[in-house]
């Protein structure tokens, strides 16, 4: 599980600062739709609840859903079930570092950087993409699992 995290940490962690460092002089179009847009978000994933004031009660609801992550964790018996929650870590952990690192108001209060725009979806970030993937990979367990029984 802390491994699956750490790598998507590592991965959120340096898209991050390649986008700082990149999309200053603004966004870079890919194909279609889909291009990289610098973004500060103050809300959860996919800039729900931005601009509301709300990035002090997210942080905390983050830090306690980390601790839930990691106490299901201990517990799991399955590779595969810490894969899937190791994955959700990772992604929960790194818009966290974002929280603690980036300036902001307050405890927790900075900013997460998102940058992956499809123009038609809120602009995210390998962290929230990681956060989904990760409710996918254990939705396809338990699938399998109550396959077997």
């Amino acid at each position: 599980m802390f491994g699956a995290a750490a790598v998507v940490v590592a991965l959120d962690q340096l898209t991050k600062q390649w986008a700082l460092s990149a999309l200053t002089d603004g966004p870079i179009d890919l194909v279609g739709s889909l291009r990289l847009n610098l973004v500060f978000n103050d809300g959860a994933a996919f800039g729900v609840g931005a601009g509301g004031g709300w990035t002090s009660l997210i942080s905390i609801l983050g830090l306690i859903v980390v601790a839930m992550i990691v106490r299901l964790g201990w517990q799991a018996d399955q590779r595969s079930w810490a894969l899937g929650l190791g994955i959700i870590l990772g992604g929960a952990a790194g818009n966290l570092l974002d929280r603690v690192l980036r300036a902001g108001d307050g405890f927790l209060g900075g900013r997460v950087v998102d940058f992956i725009d499809l123009q038609w979806w809120p602009v995210f970030n390998v962290a929230d993409s990681a956060l989904w993937i990760g409710i996918g990979v254990l939705l396809l367990v338990s699938r399998h699992a109550e396959g077997e029984s």
